[in-house]
């Protein structure tokens, strides 16, 4: 019996789903093969579903996504009708993960199992995912044991952020939290300190990361929240010597990073 095309979860490598000369990223359509999906317990990024069309089945796929923690997100049908390349969606999409989130304990593990005190990266926010991508990329390379993301207004395991990060999301465990605010009170309680990069604080380098580190990069909008920064301990500046006040999130986390792994590593200045 041929598959029904309305209703399939689509298997092909992203470079091979074209439709109408446009790429799928993982995209799960229709609401059988969503609901499947959630079913099985397939890692998903988001779901994204047609604004103000929540009848029937649409609100028990909304129900069980809400209770696994991922996000539902209402866009203009256009917008899902461009996603799916033609394709009869019914209303709603699923995007993916790249790969399995982890919990906090699989970071703080992660740490303990190199003998290193834990450094991880917080974004806040963030919502580009090659910002994400590439901080992922730096996070592999300069040592971080994780990086953590909220589960709500922010860009999770997409396939666009796989592709960014050149393959260290392979390598770096993510942790989505409902929360950020009481993420950084948890990581206090395990004696984490929290380094907000932002803007009118210490310089980035003359500040003490040989211990346990949370560094929160915060959105390319609209930097770190406002609660999130009561509850750091450390503001973190870069200078900015140009016209332009603010460096790409991406950028400020690479330096900082290094910043990180140079102290750790017993680097001494020139």
């Amino acid at each position: 019996m041929a598959e029904n095309r309305d209703n399939r979860i689509n298997r092909q490598k992203p470079d091979e789903k074209k439709q109408n000369g446009k790429k799928w990223d993982d995209v799960i359509i229709g609401r059988n093969a969503v609901t499947e999906a959630l079913r099985v317990g397939r890692s998903i990024d988001s779901i994204l579903m047609a604004r103000g069309n929540r009848t029937g089945s649409l609100q028990v796929i909304a129900a069980k996504a809400r209770e696994k923690g991922i996000p539902v997100k209402e866009v203009d049908v256009r917008k899902l009708d461009h996603l799916c390349g033609g394709e009869n969606h019914q209303g709603v999409a699923a995007m993916a993960a790249v790969k399995e989130y982890a919990q906090l304990d699989d970071l703080f593990r992660a740490a303990e199992e190199k003998g290193e005190a834990p450094f991880f990266i917080l974004c806040d926010e963030l919502e580009d995912p090659h910002n994400l991508g590439a901080i992922l990329r730096t996070a592999e390379c300069a040592g971080a044991h994780g990086v953590i993301v909220p589960e709500r207004r922010s860009v999770g395991l997409s396939y666009a952020v796989g592709k960014a990060s050149a393959g260290a999301v392979e390598y770096v465990p993510v942790c989505r939290v409902p929360n950020m605010a009481a993420c950084l009170e948890e990581l206090k309680k395990r004696g984490v300190w929290i380094y907000a990069a932002d803007m009118d604080g210490e310089p980035w380098c003359q500040v003490d990361y040989t211990g346990a580190v949370g560094l929160v990069i915060g959105s390319e909008g609209f930097g770190v929240s406002r609660l999130v920064k009561e509850k750091s301990d450390f503001i973190i500046s870069l200078p900015m010597r140009g016209k332009i006040n603010s460096l790409n999130a991406s950028v400020a986390c690479g330096v900082v990073c290094y910043e990180v792994a140079r102290q750790r590593a017993g680097l001494g200045r020139r």
